[in-house]
């Protein structure tokens, strides 16, 4: 059956992959980004799917775009809340650690949380709301705590909304990806999955109904923090 999905930061990473995998299986996707360039080049290639510009830590912006997808589409099914940013901060070493710490913790955690509010107020029974954290989620990385702290934060949302929706039969689905091979992590060294295989490992983890989505290096996290807890978080942290 054909969905409507909306992906928040969709025109790159891992929400471009999400967008292309929903679209070859037939839905009708909508896709949300800043960048007036990247916003052209996703609908140049997907001429059939919705681009809005929206910086979702905006109200009124949010408002304009689930107007704009009421208005294509007539509804949403798929909420993706994919948008994000990683900031590294040292408290121990940083002049001001702290600078613009309001605007990665309103992208990072609060625009998600405040755009779930607005689609389930539209829409009260939609199929699934995906949440895109990270394993930093579970592990907080030493160079980046304040994406660790809105990361933690989100995945705890996302594991009360989930329990709040059961009784409407809405999906609610954790992404927690390893190092991915995007513009943010490249200046990253280690190995990083492709966006398309993170997407690949979603849309399964959405057909099977499962509470998280665990792509590559994260698959094995939750077990190996309960069996050897300290050890995996000095590996983890380090990263």
């Amino acid at each position: 059956m054909k969905q409507v999905v909306l992906i928040t930061g969709g025109t790159m990473g891992i929400g471009l992959a999400l967008a292309e995998a929903f679209l070859a299986r037939g839905d009708d996707v909508a896709v949300c980004g800043r960048s007036t360039e990247a916003l052209e080049s996703f609908s140049r290639a997907h001429p059939d799917a919705l681009a809005v510009q929206a910086d979702v830590t905006s109200g009124e912006a949010r408002d304009a775009m689930l107007d704009a997808v009421t208005e294509r589409f007539g509804r949403l099914d798929i909420l993706v809340n994919n948008a994000g940013t990683f900031v590294e901060r040292n408290f121990a070493s940083d002049a001001d650690p702290t600078q613009d710490l309001e605007q990665e913790v309103a992208l990072n955690l609060t625009a998600p949380i405040q755009l779930t509010a607005a689609a389930l107020k539209r829409w009260p029974s939609m199929a699934a709301i995906v949440f895109v954290t990270s394993g930093f989620a579970l592990v907080s990385p030493l160079r980046a705590p304040s994406y660790g702290a809105v990361k933690g934060g989100l995945h705890g949302f996302a594991e009360g909304l989930r329990w709040q929706l059961a009784s409407r039969g809405t999906h609610v689905l954790e992404l927690l990806p390893p190092a991915v091979d995007t513009a943010m992590n490249s200046d990253y060294a280690g190995k990083k999955m492709p966006p398309a295989e993170v997407a690949k490992v979603t849309l399964k983890a959405l057909e099977r109904r499962q509470p998280m989505a665990l792509p590559g290096a994260t698959r094995l996290l939750p077990l190996l923090l309960r069996i050897a807890p300290n050890f995996t978080k000095r590996m983890v942290a380090a990263i």
